[in-house]
């Protein structure tokens, strides 16, 4: 193994990098590249390393405390949709023959090219993968306590509480049901890939398929645990608005929760960056139901996803020592 897959900080600390668990692959972002890496159906691996440019770095305004919460989660989204398509075009055909580009598809070539046309279908992919979320998490359990209401009398503080509840179960039947698909087992146990070799790192080892294997596979800066405490951040603070704002009617107290997600998507952003910061008894009993949801969401790899997270994170790691630290 080369000495350059075998780095690692020398001194212990907290990384920056973070990545994302692929069909067959994992991608890494680091504080200058970001990198795709997947296993091919032969067995070899197939990677893509690109520059990134920040948002803040092109637009300052966009790096403030407050501000960068939505558009990071919005570049995230777009990255992470950009490399799942990557990851896609290595699954084998089942049908003998290859499949026709859609009509959409061939109208966006013809008139956009094909660089323009990935683009349109990335950022429409982003706006049905947020719609899809706000509606099931955000506004599918307003919409289903709404109908309750129309048969038995609630009084704001009952209809606050059954809207968290159903958040609650929803988001949790959803990672458990997604657990269960073959599919999806595989790109869980990318992800406990991922989350050990950052470990690895973070602990001062060399990264080594010996070594990430130790390492355990559930990381309190994980983006499930974001995700999460979107949700329990969501109900603290409806619960607050609509204790002073008395609003029975479905579609206002939607309206007004579509209002309030921007500064609930900010506000969680800058949370988790405080509590990812700091390793104490406080920060760990925050992030301690985000890391029991990783019992869901990430599985223990066999050595070749290993390999996978090892390399995606060895290509992304910055010349200048420290420069990734947190």
């Amino acid at each position: 193994m080369s000495n350059q897959t075998k780095r690692s900080c020398d001194t212990p600390y907290k990384t920056m990098i973070g990545g994302q668990a692929l069909i067959e692959g994992i991608m890494m972002l680091g504080p200058e590249k970001k990198a795709v890496v997947v296993r091919k159906p032969e067995g070899d691996l197939a990677e893509q390393v690109e520059e990134r440019v920040l948002i803040k770095d092109k637009h300052p305004a966009l790096g403030l405390p407050f501000i960068r919460g939505v558009f990071n989660f919005c570049s995230s989204m777009a990255n992470g949709v950009k490399a799942l398509m990557y990851s896609a075009s290595f699954v084998p055909e089942e049908e003998e023959t290859p499949q026709e580009p859609s009509k959409m598809e061939q109208w966006l070539d013809k008139h956009l090219g094909s660089e323009k046309a990935t683009s349109v279908l990335v950022t429409i992919a982003v706006v049905m993968g947020i719609l899809f979320s706000v509606g099931l998490f955000i506004l599918l359990p307003t919409a289903l306590v709404g109908v309750l209401g129309r048969f038995v009398p609630l009084a704001m503080w009952l209809r606050n509480l059954l809207e968290g509840v159903v958040k609650v179960v929803i988001f949790m039947g959803y990672l458990m049901l997604c657990s269960h698909m073959k599919e999806i087992h595989r790109v869980f146990q990318y992800h406990g890939a991922e989350h050990k070799t950052i470990f690895c790192y973070e602990h001062g080892l060399p990264l080594t398929v010996e070594n990430v294997r130790k390492q355990p596979r559930h990381h309190p800066r994980c983006g499930t645990s974001f995700l999460f405490v979107v949700i329990v951040v969501s109900i603290l603070l409806s619960s607050v608005v609509f204790s002073f704002i008395s609003v029975t009617n479905t579609f206002l107290r939607m309206a007004l929760h579509l209002l309030m997600l921007p500064f609930i998507v900010s506000l969680t952003y800058e949370f988790n960056r405080v509590v990812g910061r700091y390793d104490n008894w406080l920060t760990r009993l925050v992030s301690a139901p985000g890391m029991w949801l990783q019992n869901w969401t990430t599985f223990e790899p066999d050595d070749s996803m290993i390999e996978v997270g090892i390399r995606a994170f060895t290509l992304v790691l910055p010349e200048e020592k420290g420069k990734d630290q947190w």
